[in-house]
This record gives C-alpha cells, sequence and structure tokens, in this order.
C-alpha cells in the first residue's frame, strides 16, 4: 500500500525535514508514526498525501508513484485517502449531516446514495442521532467522531491521522483509537501520526518512530 525509497525531503534548500526514509506498509495494516516535535511526521504524512513531493527517492502509494502523477490525477489519487486532523477542520455553519457529506459533494455524488454514505458513516462513529447538530453543539470527542466519519464516507483504501487524539482526555483518546481498529479491521490501511507513547504501546501494533527526520526504529514489523 506505501512504500518509501530512499526518500528525503528538503525545505528552502537547507532544511532536511526527512532523510533516507526506507519503509513499506502493507495493505490492511495498522501502523503508528511517532517521534518529538519536529521529527518530520507531518511532512511525512504530507507526502503520503500528496501536498508535496519528495526531494530524492521515491514515495509509492496504492501503486502510484506520487512525484509523477500529472496534477489532473491528483484529485482522483486523494479520493483513496481519508485524512483525520488533531483540530478536526469542521465548517462550523454546516450541520454534522452536511460535515461530512462535503466530500462526496465535491465528487457530485447523487444525493440519495450520498445520503446513504453519510448515516453510515455517521452510524459507524455512534453519531447518526447527531445528524442535524451544528459542531458547536458536540463536545470535543463528538466533533473528531464526525471527522473521522468525513475522512472514511468516501470509502478510502488508506485513513491517515494527524494527531488525532491530541485535545482529548485519555478515555476519550482510547475510544477514538478503538474507532481506528475498527475500521481497520474491515481492511482499511491506517497510518497515525500521535505522541501518546503509553496508549500507543497498549494497542500493540507496528511503530514507526522517527527522530531529526530519520527512521530510527521499525517495531513491531512483520
Amino acid at each position: 500500500m506505501i512504500a518509501f525509497e530512499h526518500v528525503g525531503k528538503r525545505y528552502g534548500g537547507r532544511f532536511e525535514a526527512l532523510a533516507h526514509l526506507n519503509f513499506h506498509v502493507a495493505p490492511g495494516e495498522m501502523v503508528f508514526l511517532t517521534g518529538h516535535s519536529g521529527a518530520g511526521k507531518s511532512s511525512l504524512l504530507r507526502l503520503i498525501m500528496r501536498l508535496e513531493k519528495p526531494t530524492r527517492g521515491r514515495v509509492v502509494v496504492a501503486g502510484h508513484d506520487i512525484a509523477t502523477l500529472h496534477p489532473s490525477q491528483v484529485p482522483f489519487y486523494r479520493r483513496q485517502i481519508g485524512v483525520v486532523f488533531q483540530d478536526h477542520q469542521l465548517l462550523f455553519d454546516r450541520s454534522v449531516f452536511k460535515n461530512v457529506a462535503l466530500p462526496l459533494e465535491i465528487q457530485g455524488l447523487e444525493p440519495r446514495e450520498s445520503a446513504r454514505r453519510v448515516r453510515a458513516a455517521l452510524d459507524k462513529v455512534g453519531l447518526l442521532h447527531r445528524e442535524k447538530a451544528l459542531p458547536v453543539e458536540l463536545s470535543g470527542g463528538e466533533q473528531q467522531r464526525v471527522g473521522i466519519a468525513r475522512a472514511v464516507v468516501n470509502k478510502p483504501a488508506l485513513l491517515l491521522a494527524d494527531e488525532p487524539t491530541g485535545n482529548l482526555d485519555p478515555h476519550l483518546s482510547a475510544d477514538i483509537m478503538g474507532l481506528f481498529e475498527d475500521f481497520n479491521r474491515i481492511g482499511t490501511t491506517v497510518m497515525i501520526a500521535s505522541h501518546d507513547l503509553a496508549l500507543i504501546a497498549r494497542l500493540k501494533h507496528r511503530i514507526l518512530r522517527l527522530r531529526d527526520g530519520r527512521l530510527i526504529a521499525d517495531e513491531g514489523a512483520v
């Protein structure tokens, strides 16, 4: 599903955010990405999302060498990837239902099918009963669940999350991680960047550890 081959990323010709990265993530695998602030976690995820191109090496995702994608191919490529952010990035003037439906609207999906998918996604995260609520009426944990529903409504093959539990208490963090495990169990490849080392250790999935842009440990690799 994901292959990094001798990947480096340099910004401004000087700052080296990533260096000599080599790893593979198999389809259906769940992997945690961890390291200190500035270790390169977000840069790595941005490469996978094709928000950046590598300075050197190859990044291959679902058979696509991201550096060779034509600009016209990028929107289709990104539809295969669901992304969850720490700050939710919800539209606060839209209902929960309309927030989750946004990717399908952009895709131009027929309204009846869109509604079916939105309600199925909300049901999976336990928020079907809040579909008419505005985000401001929800707790932080509920807002994060809406973000997850929006990320999976397109049924992506790959789900990325950047510090999805950073603003949540330990109990809510465990609940959110449980949702990611649920999606992984049905075959979705999941990669999560997180500082929560205690929670990561309890979940017993593969861990990629970064330090100063380099991969220093690959724990639990098959």
